[in-house]
């Protein structure tokens, strides 16, 4: 029988709620844990430099919930990104991985998920390639002293956008804390990617999977990679969760929406998870049960 654990993106929910209340929303939505956001903005970029305290109420919030907070998503790097020709922008970026180590080694979150850029805003050259090599060894040297892993994620960008270019990173940088983070929506974006040979040929770098629908990059479109409804998009979620399932992939799925454009955004979430539990059911996956920890 496959177990899986489902998660929800911090960024689905609505907004406003004390930690406590959104992991008991998490519980009460039926997943089993929540992923944690640090973006480019200014206010979530503040959750690095956390003191004891704010840290400990999230502590609390999990055990009281029974919900985990199992990754991190350091989607910061966007505007500051470890490729950057900018000195000061590079070490910017390798102080917010140290920190969001940091944060995540107090907090109990296993996985810091990267976003696979080398740049987002400037201009893409064999330097910035360069400088994000050097950095990302550097970052994973960061990581492994606290043995919380670093996943790159498969993007809406040309520069990392297959399991088959992780794969090619790997071989130069050798560690286990490095790892793939594959987001079935970008994926299957791309029309160079085979799908289904990138999961078989790069099962053993996977430490988790995205589930997010898109719409494909063509000749004349440069594709849609977010607000794509599940089910209206191009992604086929029963194949490549059945392929999953062969390989006897045991990890996390996490779905990840956003809440921006939504006038109910529970109802947004409970629908997706709907959408999600009938592939499970088809499929004869089993979610890891939901249920309060024992005090």
């Amino acid at each position: 029988m496959t177990v899986n654990s489902l998660g929800i993106y911090e960024k689905a929910l609505p907004k406003g709620l004390t930690w406590l209340e959104t992991l008991n929303l998490v519980h009460k939505l039926g997943f089993n844990f929540l992923e944690f956001s640090v973006d480019e903005s200014d206010q979530r970029l503040e959750r690095l430099d956390w003191n004891k305290d704010q840290r400990e109420e999230v502590r609390k919030a999990i055990w009281e919930s029974g919900t985990r907070i199992n990754t991190l998503m350091l989607s910061g790097h966007r505007r500051f990104p470890l490729g950057s020709a900018d000195p000061t922008v590079r070490k910017e970026s390798l102080e917010m991985l140290t920190k969001a180590v940091d944060l995540a080694s107090d907090l109990g979150i296993r996985n810091i998920q990267l976003a696979g850029y080398d740049v987002y805003y400037e201009n893409k050259t064999i330097q910035s390639r360069e400088w994000f090599m050097e950095d990302l060894q550097y970052a994973v040297e960061i990581a492994a002293k606290k043995e919380v892993m670093l996943d790159i994620e498969t993007m809406d960008d040309p520069f990392i956008n297959s399991l088959s270019k992780i794969a090619e990173i790997k071989s130069q940088i050798h560690s286990p804390w490095l790892q793939a983070y594959p987001d079935l929506g970008n994926l299957t974006a791309w029309p160079e990617n085979d799908v289904g040979r990138e999961l078989e040929t790069n099962m053993d770098n996977i430490a988790a999977v995205h589930l997010k629908d898109t719409l494909p990059v063509t000749k004349d479109s440069k594709g849609q990679f977010r607000d794509v409804p599940f089910g209206q998009g191009t992604v086929d979620f029963l194949g490549c969760l059945k392929t999953l399932k062969r390989l006897d992939y045991n990890g996390a799925y996490t779905i990840e929406m956003w809440s921006e454009n939504s006038a109910d955004p529970i109802q947004n979430v409970m629908q997706a998870k709907q959408f999600f539990d009938n592939i499970f059911e088809e499929l004869d996956i089993h979610q890891e049960p939901v249920k309060l920890e024992e005090k």
